[in-house]
């Protein structure tokens, strides 16, 4: 059986023929050429307007990269024909194994992709004997070809976060969609009101007043621009987000309280930061242990800690009077306590009171729980490339991971 047979039967190209394959010899390695000719009488397409057109003239041969045969490196050769076309001028005709100046076929571009979103950028190159670059246009090319095909709406329910991806405080902005359908709707670079507006500016007005749910943290921009685009929406705040602050705030009452006994020669406090800090459940016998020799103390550490552990009683609740009942009590007691930092969880409760109790109005139904399992896959994208160096290619690294995007048709499936 001949290599051109086998291309016939799984890349047949309309209005053009395999002539010929053969053996060229490079720098280290061989290659098979397999040249490529249009079909007599077939007249050329326009890349610009896609109309048949008669001919103008023949360009040099180009030779583009395909699918490797047992991994031996596989081109196209074919001399490009130029159109006269009547809307466009004199342009280069369209071929149907690839795209505008690409120098590598579609269907190898679609390859590298489905390989790129399963290993490191840098693995796929050295796997199939290619550049880092060419995995990128492949990415780059399988994106934004998705991004103009895909349908944003109807999206029912959202949730925004950010993430760091760069040093110096360098933050991206992600929205994902997180009804029945999960996947990443859009990335902004950094996280002010300008940036996240974009995101309502991509998907208009219309599909905007149809979203029924949002779940975000108390990141003040993205408050403001929710409740000016989306106003129709319930907005439930991220639960995981008031657990960390709450957690943070006793770890601050400890390190504080530490630095002072430390400095009176007691040790009390020493190694006691995950037993304060981890679930009960996921304690570990010898912090069970110091956690509850710990608690034999009359300290402020102590008091922080149980306010923390009550207020974990909050999510259990069902009804949002109820629930509410439980938090404004919740913040009278700890209003007592004198403790600065859980004072300060107080205030930031009051103040986003009825958005906490949303949660309860969406009956538990939305969460943050997806949103921070899309972060870790994000994060997770990120640094299997070690961090990529701009936004832009981290913007298509994501796109290509978690957007759920379509991808052209192929005739046979290479992987």
């Amino acid at each position: 059986m001949q290599l051109k047979t086998i291309l016939n039967r799984v890349q047949k190209f309309k209005s053009f023929v395999y002539e010929s394959a053969q053996w060229e010899e490079t720098i280290g390695y061989l290659c098979l050429i397999v040249t490529v000719a249009a079909r007599a009488n077939s007249r050329p397409i326009c890349s610009g307007c896609e109309r048949t057109g008669p001919g103008y003239d023949t360009m040099k041969p180009r030779r583009f990269e395909f699918i490797p045969v047992w991994n031996i490196p596989v081109f196209f050769e074919y001399a490009m024909r130029r159109v006269d076309c009547r809307s466009c001028g004199v342009r280069v005709e369209k071929v149907p194994w690839a795209s505008g100046k690409y120098t590598l076929t579609t269907v190898y571009m679609q390859f590298l992709a489905h390989w790129a979103r399963k290993l490191s950028w840098k693995e796929t190159a050295m796997s199939f004997q290619t550049t880092w670059n060419k995995v990128y246009q492949a990415v780059q090319y399988i994106v934004e070809w998705g991004l103009e095909h895909r349908e944003v709406g109807p999206i029912f329910g959202i949730g925004v976060d950010e993430i760091q991806y760069a040093r110096g405080h360098k933050y991206l902005t992600l929205v994902y969609q997180i009804d029945d359908l999960t996947r990443l709707l859009w990335v902004g670079q950094e996280r002010t009101v300008e940036t996240f507006e974009k995101f309502f500016a991509m998907i208009g007005p219309e599909v905007a007043s149809k979203i029924e749910f949002v779940c975000s943290d108390m990141w003040k921009p993205y408050l403001k621009v929710i409740r000016e685009k989306c106003s129709q929406a319930l907005h439930v705040l991220d639960r995981f987000h008031i657990v960390a602050k709450m957690n943070d705030a006793v770890d601050d009452v400890r390190a504080e309280e530490a630095r002072k006994m430390k400095a009176a020669g007691h040790e009390i406090l020493k190694h006691t930061r995950w037993c304060l800090l981890k679930r009960q459940e996921n304690l570990t016998d010898d912090q069970r242990f110091r956690l509850r020799d710990l608690l034999a103390y009359n300290l402020r550490t102590v008091r922080a800690y149980l306010l923390k552990e009550v207020f974990q009683q909050f999510w259990d609740y069902n009804s949002p009077a109820w629930a509410g009942k439980f938090l404004d009590e919740w913040c009278r007691q700890s209003m007592r306590s004198r403790i600065e930092p859980m004072k300060k969880i107080v205030r930031m409760l009051r103040s986003h009171r009825e958005l906490i109790l949303n949660y309860f109005r969406a009956r538990k139904v939305i969460s943050s729980g997806i949103i921070e399992g899309l972060n870790n896959k994000a994060k997770l994208t990120m640094r299997k490339s070690y961090g990529f160096r701009t936004f832009r290619v981290t913007e298509l690294a994501l796109y290509h991971t978690l957007g759920k995007l379509p991808e052209p048709e192929i005739a046979h499936k290479f992987y």
